[in-house]
C-alpha cells in the first residue's frame, strides 16, 4: 500500500466560504492545525475552531491594502520545503519554519469583476498575487503537500478525510495538484485576454 501522509497544518484562506465549514468540522475532529488570513481566520473562529494568524507566523501584518499578506518565507518554505530532503529540513529548522501539509485557497473573482465594471482600477485590484502563489506552491510539491484550489474540491477533499482521515495518497495529491494548474491556467488566461483588450 501507497505510504500516506499525514494533514497537521493546514493554511486557509479563501474568498467562497460556502461549503467551507463542513470541511473544516472534518479537518478539525483529525486534528489538524488551521493558519489564516483576515476575513477566513475570523469565519474559522466562529466556528469555536482555534486558528493561529499568519500575521503571527510572520510577524509582519497585512500591508499595502491588502497586497501582501502571506508573501513570506515562513509560508512558502513551509509549503516547498521537501520533507523528504535532509538539506531543506535542515533550513526549515534553522529559520523556525513550521510544514504546512494543506493549501486551501481560492482567487479573487476577476471574470466577475471583469463583467461588473468597467472601472479599470477595480479590476487590477481583483488580479490575485497571493493566492495564485500559494496555489502554484503547494501544487508544485504535491509529493508533500495537498492543495485545494477552488470550492470544486472542498467535497472531495472532505470524502477523503471521510474515508481514511486526514491522510492522502500521492496519488490523491497529484490529482489535486492537477486540478490546481487548471485554475492556474484558467485564471491567467481569463487575465492576459483583459489585457489583450
Amino acid at each position: 500500500m501507497e505510504e500516506r501522509k499525514r494533514i497537521k497544518t493546514a493554511l486557509v484562506s479563501v474568498y467562497h466560504k460556502d461549503g467551507l465549514d463542513e470541511l473544516l468540522k472534518a479537518l478539525n475532529a483529525e486534528g489538524v492545525k488551521f493558519l489564516s488570513t483576515g476575513g477566513t481566520q475570523a469565519f474559522i473562529e466562529s466556528l469555536g475552531y482555534e486558528c493561529e494568524k499568519v500575521e503571527t507566523l510572520t510577524t509582519y501584518p497585512s500591508i499595502l491594502g491588502g497586497r501582501v499578506k502571506t508573501l513570506h518565507p515562513k509560508v512558502f518554505g513551509g509549503i516547498l520545503g521537501r520533507r523528504g530532503l535532509e538539506s531543506d529540513r535542515e533550513e526549515m529548522q534553522k529559520y523556525e519554519i513550521p510544514d504546512i501539509d494543506l493549501v486551501v485557497v481560492d482567487l479573487y473573482p476577476f471574470e466577475d469583476t471583469v463583467k461588473s465594471t468597467a472601472n479599470e482600477a477595480d479590476i487590477i485590484e481583483k488580479i490575485d498575487i497571493g493566492g495564485i502563489s500559494l496555489i502554484r506552491a503547494a501544487a508544485k510539491n504535491f509529493n508533500d503537500v495537498v492543495i485545494v484550489p477552488s470550492k470544486a474540491e472542498y467535497e472531495p477533499l472532505l470524502n477523503i478525510v471521510k474515508e481514511q482521515g486526514a491522510e492522502t495518497t500521492r496519488e490523491q495529491r497529484r490529482w489535486f495538484a492537477t486540478r490546481a494548474f487548471g485554475v492556474s491556467s484558467h485564471y491567467d488566461t481569463a487575465i492576459h485576454a483583459w489585457f489583450e483588450k
